[in-house]
């Protein structure tokens, strides 16, 4: 009975394995980078309507955009369709990150298992987020980010916590703008045709990166002001981020650039990585 099992578990697992390496389920698992890109252009647009003094009608952040959708002719199949396809990218990536930590041993399988595990949690947030609105109008990210940054101060030692994230999400942001600046954003794509293609990747990708970057910066400056403070109000989300970037020098000029570059973003997201990326 036990060889039975186990020959039996083993089917299975080959079973999974070879659903998860299948094209079709690649290229439905792509819809995520649609949803993910599309996200980001509607966020572009409401820093944009922000920088000029547009109606604040909608938050410049995930949970703003994703409300918009919602209010769009076929506004109800965008939102369920943005929270299939993420959650099916988020598995996706799942399946890769376990079957790759099966064949790889040692330091490399971990590494291989966090490198694909951690976008497979942040798709499913974004799909639980889409899920949200679909099913109940969501919740605003601003008045989210508060409250877990109260709850985290409440803990011991909670101050030193909420800084460290505040310097994790700046020193990500940091790597995105490098990876922009840098053009290391090609790696993750695989063969281009001709022209225009490598021209529109390479402008997309750069400034999409380092606004996308930018904006991260600035979320992770506030978390950490609202550690120093010990004031979870300072703790907005990317909606009081972008406002902050307005109330700069010139600033209704530097967050039009951001805007501009998080529709760059989104459209690289959306249209060449959900294309071209090597998943």
């Amino acid at each position: 009975m036990n060889q039975m099992g186990k020959r039996a578990g083993r089917e299975m697992a080959g079973a999974a394995e070879q659903a998860a390496e299948s094209k079709t389920f690649e290229r439905l698992a792509r819809a995520g980078l649609v949803a993910t890109g599309l996200i980001h252009v509607v966020i572009g647009f409401l820093a944009l309507q922000l920088a000029f003094g547009g109606s604040k009608s909608e938050n410049a952040d995930p949970s703003g955009a994703v409300a918009l959708l919602g209010e769009q002719p076929a506004g109800a199949f965008l939102l369920w369709f943005c929270f299939l396809g993420c959650y099916l990218l988020a598995l996706y990536l799942a399946c890769s990150a376990f079957f790759a930590g099966r064949r790889e041993d040692g330091t490399d399988r971990w590494k291989e298992i966090a490198k694909i595990g951690g976008p497979a949690v942040v798709y499913a947030v974004l799909g639980t987020t889409f899920a949200s609105f679909a099913l109940s109008g969501g919740s605003d990210s601003s008045e989210s980010s508060s409250t877990w940054s109260a709850r985290l101060l409440s803990v011991p030692a909670g101050q030193w916590l909420l800084a460290a994230v505040g310097i994790g999400i700046a020193v990500v942001g940091g790597y995105f703008a490098y990876k922009g600046a840098a053009g290391r954003f090609r790696r993750d794509l695989g063969p281009l045709p001709g022209e225009p293609w490598p021209r529109v990747v390479t402008v997309t990708g750069t400034v999409g990166y380092i606004a996308k970057g930018v904006s991260l910066a600035a979320v992770g400056v506030l978390v950490f002001v609202a550690a120093l403070q010990a004031d979870p109000e300072q703790s907005s989300g990317l909606d009081g981020a972008l406002s902050s970037l307005r109330e700069q020098p010139l600033g209704p000029w530097l967050l039009a650039g951001v805007g501009l570059g998080l529709i760059c973003y989104g459209l690289y997201v959306g249209i060449i990585k959900a294309r071209f990326a090597k998943l």
